[in-house]
């Protein structure tokens, strides 16, 4: 009986010790190795190679959600922002949104709303999910700006064959999920040869209203559907490669915001080339992602009493960028660009003459360079970068109809006169060090990051709850005079073990200037606290620069106990502070974990695991944040590999049916449901599931 491999997961199998990945001859593409600074997340049906584990067979994992980024948040460090079915973020050591760098399939892009309905990972269906990666620590310089670390999401694909003739393949799944009676099906279909390769790609996803203890979480229900192609040539050391993708969001509830998604589209183009030029490693890429968003508060929700109250949102982002990059020896240097434009526009769909550019035009470009040095000496690997990026912004002037109170057409003349644009010039600099091999591998990471203010937080002119993923009753006011973030950071840890047992603690510290969050609108903005307080909320709140600090640990442990049974389980706590004012920061996760206990054989195992997360009553008073309970819940998961094509993944979720909700899911604002008005989103009850892959 084979040994079971390394850092298996609820949702995915969560490789956690440094891999080698081993594909099928015929599969999804081939991966790089990771190495001890990088966390990976692999898609079920896949056989791995785990450097500490010869042969290791996989431990299938279970998609249960239909959020990619509820993945993420079973890594060590990591927690999820539940902001709705299609809707959630990854917090990462305290840091979420834009403060981490997260692309998906190479690209990375503007979200299409105001409230971050759509954050990048909302075009990630599980169904299609290869792997996400994520960095220990601060992202190298390589990865482009970003506060904190990396997160990498890459899409099935076909890989390369070792014929010359082309050679068919697939990867198919499909699953059930009995607490919203969840469909999901999907996946890639291609021919390739050792030289060329095409798939086509597609999944559809349906749910209804969740269920929880107590009843159902009314307007939870979704609907997502994706497709679209990947190709690729390549000669001579040198490929280069086309992906085309299109989502099509339909009606999704996201009762933690005033308005649910009425619909997304969104198109994805991206042309790639990987290779070398007179002997240097270069890789250089073009890409376009174009969102068209609208959401209302009456189509999926109760509509409002009075037809004045009634909303709808259309939004727009288009983003252009490309990058560039070449190798001398051990010198990585790079160039890239973004281009973002963006508008937003509310209206009431009962009186035509109501309309308010609430982000007129919106402009944002991004010229950026960086170096990478690498090396490798007595055991020991590391790289140095630095990166230094010019950033403009600018909004055109706010319009706003005949229908209009006049209160707010006065404030947005007043935006006007003061309305211009605004440029920054950051820079970052990053060190890394870590010892690869051994049965004690230390790792060091030193940084100082940067972040501009982003759309919301810089040109909130009009007093709403646009707040960029927020999503906490808060009314919003930006400031066009904020600074960009500075983060210092250090984060160390150690590997120790490669045998029966492995354990990888770290411990962090992030102080960040000129941190961005709301605080209470000053007096002298009377006209903005008074269209606050006619939008239901008389202590609005504005986007301002504060003092921060980050710290804690996170780690996970791996025990073989016997070759047929195995103990897993992690640990994250972070603290979250002002540094210029008693309080602490808004929305950070409190002490959580996850600990399992795996049996099995070379082709099925079965899985006990308890997840659950200590109270928070290190909340944040200026933002009226609420405390949270602590719970605990319990899965049972069992996987069933019936040939090397053909695999069945099923369990329980909260076996014992126990209603619980985490600290950072949003707070519901739906009417007419069995969640309260107020109330924080309750987690999922006891919920069957089961998928079944195939592939060829």
């Amino acid at each position: 009986m084979k040994k079971l491999k390394c850092g298996s997961a609820l949702a995915l199998t969560v490789l956690l010790c440094g891999t080698a990945l081993v594909m099928p001859e015929v599969a999804l593409a081939q991966p790089e190795a990771a190495d001890p600074l990088t966390d990976t997340i692999i898609v079920t049906g896949q056989r791995t190679a785990v450097a500490l584990e010869q042969q290791a067979d996989p431990v299938a994992g279970h998609a249960t959600a239909a959020d990619a980024a509820a993945l993420v948040a079973q890594l060590p460090g990591a927690a999820l922002v539940n902001n709705g079915a299609l809707s959630g973020q990854v917090q990462y050591r305290g840091l979420f949104s834009e403060r981490l760098s997260v692309h998906v399939g190479g690209q990375d892009f503007q979200s299409g709303g105001p409230n971050a309905m759509d954050p990048p990972l909302h075009y990630v269906p599980v169904i299609l999910l290869d792997r996400i990666t994520v960095s220990r620590g601060a992202a190298p310089v390589s990865d482009g700006p970003g506060l904190g670390a990396a997160v990498n999401a890459r899409l099935k694909q076909v890989g390369y064959s070792d014929s010359a003739s082309m050679t068919p393949a697939l990867d198919l799944a499909a699953s059930y999920r009995s607490a919203d009676d969840g469909l999901a099906a999907g996946g890639v279909v291609g021919l390739a040869s050792d030289t060329y390769r095409v798939n086509a790609i597609a999944s559809w996803e349906e749910g209804d209203d969740y269920r929880f203890p107590g009843g159902k979480a009314g307007d939870t229900a979704y609907s997502r559907l994706v497709y679209g192609l990947s190709a690729g040539m390549r000669h001579a050391g040198n490929e280069l490669s086309l992906d085309l993708r299109r989502q099509e969001t339909g009606k999704s509830g996201n009762p933690p915001f005033p308005m649910d998604i009425d619909f997304f589209d969104t198109n994805f183009a991206r042309l790639g080339f990987d290779g070398s030029i007179a002997r240097h490693a270069v890789k250089l890429q073009l890409a376009y992602t174009g969102v068209r968003h609208a959401m209302d508060n009456y189509t999926s929700r109760p509509a409002p009493a009075m037809p004045a109250m009634f909303r709808r949102t259309d939004a727009s982002a288009d983003t252009m960028n490309g990058s560039a990059s070449i190798v001398f020896g051990a010198l990585q240097i790079g160039a890239d660009a973004s281009w973002v434009d963006h508008d937003v526009t509310i209206r009431n769909p009962n009186n035509a003459a109501f309309e308010i550019g609430a982000f007129e035009r919106v402009r944002q470009s991004r010229f950026g360079g960086f170096a990478q040095l690498s090396g490798e000496t007595g055991g020991w690997q590391g790289d140095l970068g630095v990166r230094l990026d010019r950033q403009r912004a600018s909004m055109a002037d706010p319009q706003v109809g005949s229908g209009v109170p006049a209160m707010v057409q006065a404030l947005a003349t007043a935006t006007a006169a003061g309305n211009r644009p605004r440029t920054d010039t950051t820079w970052d600099l990053v060190a890394r060090i870590w010892k690869q091999e051994g049965t004690v591998r230390p790792r060091l990471v030193l940084s100082r990051k940067t972040r501009v203010p982003n759309a919301i937080e810089r040109f909130g002119w009009l007093p709403v709850e646009a707040s960029g993923g927020l999503a906490d009753r808060n009314i919003y006011i930006g400031d066009q005079n904020l600074k960009p973030e500075v983060a210092w950071a250090a984060e160390a840890g150690v590997d120790l073990g490669e045998g029966a047992v492995t354990f990888r603690p770290s411990v962090f510290y992030r102080r960040i200037d000129d941190y961005i969050q709301g605080t209470p609108v000053p007096m002298s903005m009377m006209p903005q606290i008074m269209i606050a307080t006619m939008n239901g909320d008389s202590t609005p709140l504005i986007f301002s620069n504060i003092d921060a600090e980050l710290y804690g640990f996170d780690g996970d442990l791996a025990w073989q106990i016997v070759p047929a049974l195995r103990f897993d389980a992690t640990v994250s706590y972070v603290r979250g502070k002002r540094r210029d004012a008693p309080d602490n920061l808004y929305r950070i996760a409190p002490l959580n974990g996850r600990a399992s206990l795996t049996y099995g054989g070379e082709d099925w195992s079965v899985k006990a695991e308890a997840v659950g997360a200590a109270r928070q009553r290190k909340v944040s008073s200026f933002n009226e944040e609420p405390t949270s309970p602590g719970w605990v819940i319990a899965n049972l998961w069992a996987d069933w590999r019936i040939s090397p094509s053909l695999q069945i993944s099923g369990g329980v979720e909260n076996v014992f049916d126990r209603r619980y909700a985490d600290h950072l899911a949003g707070i519901n604002r739906v009417a007419n449901s069995d969640v309260a008005v107020g109330e924080r989103m309750p987690g999922v009850g006891r919920s069957g599931f089961i998928r079944i892959g195939v592939t060829y």
